[in-house]
């Protein structure tokens, strides 16, 4: 059976903080109680003589002793508490807490790891790498798992957790820790767990998603957004479920609250609170968040992504499917930009005046987040050439033999040391100073369509250029010229109040202050009215006419303009999106 301990942190993550590094961010107490009165609402307790409860990542005790100090004088059962962690100050700390407040309660701490335990332990057969040796459950789970990236973990484990926890994507601790609580789950229990909300709408989570729904009957999800409940920058997420012996009567519930800019009369005194009300409420440190709550989306398959459904969201798209043509990823195929994994000496802004006649003859223009604009780039204060070694023959992709260009190869050779340092390159087979990702050389020179990463509102804009486009940024080409009305009117789709709307209704996955991530597996999903019918015309000559309008002042009518379009061509009345 394989260990998985977690092992010391690599040596070159040492400088990092003992939260960051080690996945430790302890629970704040009004969550911990939040977490702790979401399981008792949930959990089925009454006439049992005993309750076991589990918390595998006990750290300093915060959320065991909110759980107990509500089940206090609600229940006579005796109550024994089983905790985990690897740091050995933590678990000094949480014994000292936990004794000092319940000093009679029965209490095993294990210096460990509970994925060890977890893999020898409990009553789920779904995992078929799991012993049923001990066969030992827990009535009540309360847990913040620790949040470990791939890098920090190293390469090994990360695919040492995947293979065992039949994982897929990019792997973080807490997702074995997940589905470690669900073999060990009593199977009419209930836990109440604290998670980064990343793998709810991530591509990368779906098997995930997928195991959670079959492995736990889920109750209740809390998407907390960017309520900033932790000190550190992850957005989290709670979930309640009950042990696969309860019947799911109805689909689990969501909620999700984000910060807008509006203002309200609604008024709470912390994010938590403010989960009570519907729609905008202000809390009183003057942050105004919108509060949505349904169900989860039950329609889809088990790994699609999480999303909040009402029958007013559900209304809304199944008007806005009927009024689809055609998906963006399929009238091209979605990509993202160079990258390079040395940009200090392939990207730069002073080529001409450092080089002059001497600069590198492979320079070609570089299209940045810096120039992003809505339908036409912006002139960035200091525009980038990217020096692009690579070229096609005869439909193969292939570097440039630098022999032919002596500028470029006497600048990559003044660097070459750096460039060779990038190991994974030479092992790939590839010529010490090519890019790690340079795309397709032939497509760079067709029109596409461009847009930014993550922005508050969406930002997409025509490349007529032919330049290259980085790594900061995805793109778009169609399959022919004879298309490229097409990509106007994506543009003018993408632009709009309504791709924002539709956003958020379909993925709704959030960063801080409003910013949207506007990744490949969310745009090639945005929906395109019927390209011949005469408001789609409309819509595509006037997204050429603001493009040639430059950002001239008269561009924001325009758009106000064929924003209302938009809308009407999928079906819709306009509708006001607040910021």
């Amino acid at each position: 059976m394989p260990q998985l301990a977690t092992q010391d942190t690599p040596r070159r993550y040492q400088y990092l903080g003992t939260e960051k590094a080690s996945g430790a961010t302890y629970t704040p107490d009004n969550l911990a109680r939040f977490v702790a009165d979401r399981i008792v609402e949930t959990a089925m307790l009454e006439g049992r003589a005993e309750i076991t409860i589990l918390d595998p990542a006990i750290g300093d005790g915060a959320l065991v002793l909110a759980l107990l100090d509500t089940l206090k004088g609600k229940l006579q059962a005796a109550v024994s508490i089983r905790g985990f962690d690897t740091d050995a100050m933590a678990l000094v700390e949480s014994e000292r807490r936990i004794r000092a407040a319940y000093p009679k309660i029965q209490l095993e701490l294990t210096h460990g790891s509970f994925l060890d335990f977890a893999l020898h332990a409990g009553s789920n057969a779904a995992l078929p790498l799991f012993s049923q040796g001990e066969n030992q459950t827990f009535d009540i789970i309360i847990a913040n798992p620790p949040y470990v990236r791939t890098q920090i973990m190293g390469a090994e484990r990360a695919q040492q957790l995947a293979n065992t926890f039949e994982l897929a994507g990019r792997v973080d601790l807490y997702q074995a820790f997940l589905l470690g609580m669900a073999q060990v789950l009593a199977p009419d229990g209930a836990a109440g767990i604290i998670v980064s909300n990343r793998f709810m709408t991530t591509k990368g989570g779906g098997a995930l998603r997928s195991a959670l729904r079959q492995r736990f009957t889920l109750r209740q999800i809390w998407d907390l957004g960017d309520t900033k409940l932790f000190n550190a920058a992850v957005l989290p997420a709670v979930l309640v479920a009950r042990g696969t012996a309860v019947d799911a009567v109805e689909a689990p519930r969501f909620t999700s609250i984000y910060e807008v800019q509006d203002k309200t009369e609604a008024r709470a005194s912390d994010p938590l609170q403010a989960l009570e009300h519907t729609n905008i409420v202000a809390v009183e440190d003057g942050r105004c968040f919108r509060v949505r709550h349904g169900v989860l989306d039950t329609s889809a398959d088990d790994c699609d992504v999480w999303r909040l459904a009402s029958a007013s969201g559900n209304e809304w798209l199944t008007t806005v499917n009927q009024h689809t043509w055609k998906r963006f990823g399929e009238i091209g195929k979605i990509r993202v930009g160079v990258k390079t994994c040395a940009d200090k000496i392939f990207i730069r802004h002073d080529w001409d005046s450092a080089f002059g006649t001497q600069a590198p003859e492979l320079l070609r223009p570089l299209t940045t987040h810096h120039g992003a604009g809505k339908f036409r780039a912006t002139l960035p204060k200091k525009a980038r050439a990217i020096l692009y070694p690579h070229e096609v023959v005869q439909g193969n992709r292939q570097a440039i033999p630098l022999d032919d260009h002596p500028k470029s190869r006497a600048y990559l050779e003044s660097h070459r040391a750096t460039l060779e340092g990038r190991s994974y390159v030479i092992e790939a087979g590839r010529h010490w100073y090519e890019l790690w990702v340079p795309q397709d050389p032939q497509a760079w020179s067709a029109p596409k369509l461009v847009f930014r990463d993550i922005s508050e509102h969406p930002t997409f804009w025509i490349d007529l250029e032919g330049s290259v486009v980085n790594g900061d940024c995805y793109w778009l080409t169609v399959s022919s010229a004879e298309n490229m009305d097409l990509l106007w009117l994506a543009c003018a789709v993408a632009n709009s109040t309504f791709a924002e709307a539709f956003y958020d209704h379909r993925f709704n996955n959030k960063l801080y202050a409003g910013r949207r991530r506007f990744i490949t597996q969310y745009v090639e999903q945005f929906p395109l009215p019927n390209p011949a019918l005469p408001l789609s015309q409309d819509v595509i000559a006037r997204a050429k006419a603001i493009y040639n309008a430059n950002h001239a002042p008269q561009t924001q009518e325009m758009e106000r303009e064929i924003n209302a379009l938009v809308w009407q061509a999928l079906g819709l009345d306009v509708e006001e999106i607040r910021r």
